[in-house]
């Protein structure tokens, strides 16, 4: 394991790698918002419209709140990652399950296209970082 003091010189030197994926995924979430608006809106008009342009923006924020607190604890120190990237995950789990319970409680026809939004945010998000990975951070760590 790096001493911290270790870790911190290497962050000094390249300030913006932990956060230097985000505009890339966040610009294919928005892309993947509007495609689902339209096959929300397609398959059940404005509702699922909004419905499921809103399940793609709840998952892109999650992800980028996430990656937000988790680079700001592996900059103090790497040893806050997990007790902050549990303590995120479960605030941010609760947090939606409330909001989809309530949602559901008012009987709101946008929302199957929202939780296929959300879905859908999700695999566009894990796939383009997947990709991000593999390519430009590749290239950037062999270089």
């Amino acid at each position: 394991m790096a001493e911290p003091g270790t870790r911190a010189a290497e962050a000094v030197a390249d300030r913006g790698w932990r956060l230097r994926h985000l505009p890339v995924l966040v610009v294919a979430s928005v892309v993947m918002a509007a495609v689902a608006a339209v096959a929300g809106g397609l398959a059940r008009g404005a509702d699922g419209a909004l419905g499921a342009a809103a399940g793609v923006a709840v998952t892109a924020a999650s992800y980028t709140l996430t990656t937000v607190v988790l680079a700001w604890a592996d900059a103090r120190d790497p040893q806050l990652v997990l007790p902050f990237g549990v303590g995120v995950y479960i605030a941010k789990m609760t947090l939606l399950g409330g909001v989809m319970v309530l949602v559901a409680s008012t009987g709101w026809p946008g929302l199957v296209p929202f939780a296929l939004g959300i879905a859908a945010g999700v695999v566009i998000w894990t796939g383009v970082h997947i990709w991000w990975l593999a390519t430009v951070h590749a290239r950037r760590v062999h270089t």
